[in-house]
């Protein structure tokens, strides 16, 4: 199960951030001891004064091909797991977040 789903205007997006991650890196889809699903997501930046998430922010607009101003946190901006909000057509954002996972599938399994 993909960890985003379509909203009138765009996506929302469930993020897992790993802040001081030695690089700006989407590593894929990540299942929680929950069920839930994330998109796990990793920036140089550390989690202070809002630094990492306006790197995942950034990261996430240049990888789904959308302006930084249409990406924004709505949920959990002090803590690893984020509600992401995507503005945008919705099947053409599902695509590009497909496309991109699909980039980071794991071989040999």
């Amino acid at each position: 199960m993909e960890p985003w789903r379509p909203t009138s205007g765009g996506l929302m997006i469930a993020v897992r951030v790993t802040p001081r991650g030695g690089r700006d890196a989407i590593d894929g889809i990540e299942t929680l001891s929950d069920g839930r699903s994330v998109l796990k997501v990793r920036v140089r930046a550390i989690a202070d004064g809002g630094e990492a998430n306006r790197a995942v922010t950034e990261l996430l607009a240049k990888a789904i091909g959308v302006t930084k101003a249409s990406v924004r946190i709505t949920s959990g901006t002090t803590s690893r797991l984020k509600q992401v909000a995507v503005d945008g057509d919705p099947s053409g954002l599902d695509q590009a977040l497909r496309d991109l996972v699909a980039a980071h599938k794991p071989t040999g399994k």
